[in-house]
C-alpha cells in the first residue's frame, strides 16, 4: 500500500535524463515536451513524454537538455488526469432541480424518493445524451477516468429491454464517444433494505438476481470488449440491497469470469443505514463486510462516512479505497468521513462526483480538507510531517487510490500508465508568479475565476483545447433536448 506520508518511489522511466537516447527518432504525433510536469517524486523540469499506438506511456523523461525537433510542447505546466471514482451518470440532469425543501425532515431518503421519480422518465436515448455531456464535463474539470456506477437497466416498468445491457451500452458510448477512460459497474439492485425486504415499485427498474445481472454483464463485453480505455467490474449496491448470499453468489461469478475485476459498494452512508445493519445483521456495516469478505485492494468502499474507530483502522489495513464524494455528501447531508485517523493509518481514498451536484476534483479535495478544519477548527489538518502541503499530499492520495478503484493504468505520469494528462494555465490568477511547490495549492484552494486547466489529453489524444472539449457544442444542443423531455 502506498505510505500517504512519503513520496511515491519514482518509476526507472522518471528516473531517465538520457532523453536522447528515446528522440533519437521521435514519433512526433506521440510525443509531448512540457517544462515542468508532475511525476510520482513531485515537480519536474524538462519532462519528455512519449506514447504508443495504444495510448500507452512509454517513457517519461525528465530534464531533458531540449524539446526534440517537431515535438510539440505542452502550453503550460503538466499534471496527471485525476481518475473519478462513481458516478451515477443520470443523476447530472436533475442537478440543481432538489434545492427546495420537501418536507419538514428533509435528508437523503427524501431526496432519494425525487431522484426514483426522475430515473423512472430516462430514456435510452435521453441517458446516452446526459451521461455523454456529463463526460465531457468531466474532462474539462481533468477527471480523464470514470468509474460508473449504473443501476437503471430495465424499462419503468421493470420488464427488460430486447437488449438487457441496452443502457449500459448507451453509457459506454458515451464515454467513449467523449474520450474520457471508464470502469463501467453494473450494479446488483435487489432488495428494498436488510432482511431481504420486497422491492419497491419505483425501484424495478434497478432490480436483478446476481444470474441475471452476470448474463447483463456478459452481454455488455461480448457488445462492447475491454480494452485500454475501458475496464468492467461489478458494484453490489449496498448491504441493505443485496444479502450475504446473492454478494457470495455474485463475486463467484464475477470471479470466473474476471478474476480480480474491480468491486464498489455504497456503505455507511447515513446513520440510519448503520442503525438497521445493526438492528437485522448485529454488525455496523463495514465491520459486517469485512467480518464475512475478503476485502482487499480490489474493493471500493464508497462514502464509508459513519465508521467506527475500530472499523476506521481495519478499512485502512485492508487496502481497499474509500470512495469519497464530498460534494455529494455535503449537498446531502450525510456527514464527515474521519479523514485524519484514515490517513494517519496509511488508508487509501479516492474521490467522486456522485450525483454531479459539482462536478470538479478540487473541489472534492477542498472540501476533504474543509470539513476536518471545521470539525477540529485547526488549518492543514491533513497535512503531514513528510507531507507539508496538504494539497499535494491529498492529489497525490487521491490519484493512488482512484486509480486502484478503476483497476486501469491511470496512476499518474509514468511509463506503463496511461497517457492521461491535464495542462494548466501559467498565467492564471491562482498560480501565477508562484513558485512550482506552491501550484497545486493554488489549484485546489484557490477560487477565482474561470477553472486553471486549460488542456485535457486522454490516451495520448487531445480531448480538451484551450478549455473547450472537441464535440462540446453539438452534446450540449443534445442534452438540452433530453433535459427538456425529462422536465416535461
Amino acid at each position: 500500500m502506498t505510505d500517504l506520508n512519503q513520496a511515491p518511489a519514482t518509476s526507472p522511466n522518471h528516473g531517465s535524463t538520457n532523453a536522447s537516447s528515446h528522440a533519437s527518432a521521435p514519433a512526433t504525433k506521440r510525443a509531448l515536451f512540457a517544462e515542468h510536469a508532475y511525476l510520482p517524486d513531485g515537480w519536474r523540469r524538462n519532462v519528455l513524454l512519449q506514447w504508443d499506438a495504444t495510448g500507452t506511456l512509454t517513457h517519461v523523461s525528465p530534464d531533458s537538455e531540449t524539446a526534440p525537433e517537431g515535438v510539440a510542447r505542452a502550453a503550460g505546466p503538466v499534471l496527471p488526469g485525476m481518475p473519478n471514482l462513481h458516478s451515477h451518470a443520470f443523476q447530472r440532469a436533475m442537478a440543481g432541480l432538489t434545492e427546495y425543501r420537501a418536507n419538514a425532515t428533509d435528508n437523503f431518503w427524501s431526496w432519494r424518493d425525487l431522484m426514483y421519480r426522475f430515473a423512472a422518465k430516462i430514456t435510452p436515448q435521453g441517458l446516452a445524451a446526459v451521461a455523454q455531456w456529463l463526460y465531457i464535463e468531466m474532462l474539462k474539470a481533468g477527471y480523464t477516468s470514470v468509474c460508473e456506477f449504473h443501476y437503471v437497466h430495465h424499462t419503468p416498468d421493470g420488464s427488460r429491454y430486447g437488449n438487457s445491457a441496452e443502457l449500459a451500452e448507451r453509457v459506454v458510448d458515451a464515454a467513449q464517444a467523449s474520450g474520457i477512460g471508464m470502469t463501467m459497474l453494473p450494479v446488483l439492485y435487489q432488495y428494498s433494505g436488510f432482511g431481504a425486504r420486497e422491492p419497491r415499485a419505483d425501484q424495478q427498474r434497478f432490480i436483478n438476481t446476481p444470474e441475471s445481472l452476470l448474463d447483463l454483464l456478459g452481454t455488455l463485453r461480448s457488445a462492447r470488449p475491454e480494452g485500454p480505455a475501458l475496464r468492467y467490474g461489478v458494484a453490489p449496491h449496498s448491504l441493505r440491497a443485496v444479502s450475504e448470499q446473492s454478494l457470495r453468489a455474485l463475486l463467484d461469478g464475477l470471479d470466473t469470469d474476471l478474476p480480480g475485476a474491480p468491486v464498489h459498494i455504497h456503505i455507511a452512508e447515513q446513520t440510519a443505514e448503520v442503525d438497521a445493519c445493526l438492528e437485522t445483521e448485529g454488525a455496523r456495516p463495514v465491520q459486517w463486510l469485512l467480518e464475512r469478505f475478503h476485502v482487499d485492494s480490489r474493493w471500493c468502499l464508497v462514502h464509508a462516512t459513519h465508521v467506527d474507530e475500530h472499523e476506521t483502522r481495519a478499512l485502512a489495513r485492508s487496502g481497499a479505497v474509500a470512495g469519497l464524494c464530498l460534494t455529494t455528501e455535503a449537498n446531502l447531508g450525510d456527514g464527515i468521513f474521519p479523514a485524519h485517523t484514515y490517513l494517519d493509518q496509511q488508508g487509501r481514498f479516492g474521490i467522486g462526483s456522485d450525483s454531479h451536484i459539482g462536478v470538479d476534483w478540487r473541489a472534492e479535495l477542498r472540501l476533504l480538507e474543509y470539513g476536518q478544519r471545521l470539525s477540529r477548527r485547526q488549518r492543514n489538518v491533513l497535512a503531514a510531517e513528510d507531507a507539508p502541503f496538504v494539497a499535494d499530499r491529498l492529489f497525490a492520495a487521491a490519484l493512488d487510490g482512484g486509480a486502484h478503484a478503476t483497476g486501469r493504468a491511470v496512476n499518474g505520469l509514468a511509463a506503463g500508465q496511461r497517457a492521461d494528462w491535464l495542462v494548466l494555465d501559467a498565467a492564471h490568477a491562482s498560480i501565477a508568479e508562484h513558485a512550482s511547490q506552491a501550484w497545486l495549492s493554488g489549484v485546489v484552494f484557490c477560487e477565482h475565476g474561470e477553472t486553471p486547466i486549460r488542456d485535457v489529453y486522454t490516451g495520448g489524444e487531445k480531448v480538451v483545447d484551450n478549455r473547450r472539449h472537441r464535440d462540446e457544442e453539438r452534446a450540449y444542443a443534445q442534452y438540452r433536448v433530453a433535459l427538456a423531455e425529462l422536465l416535461k
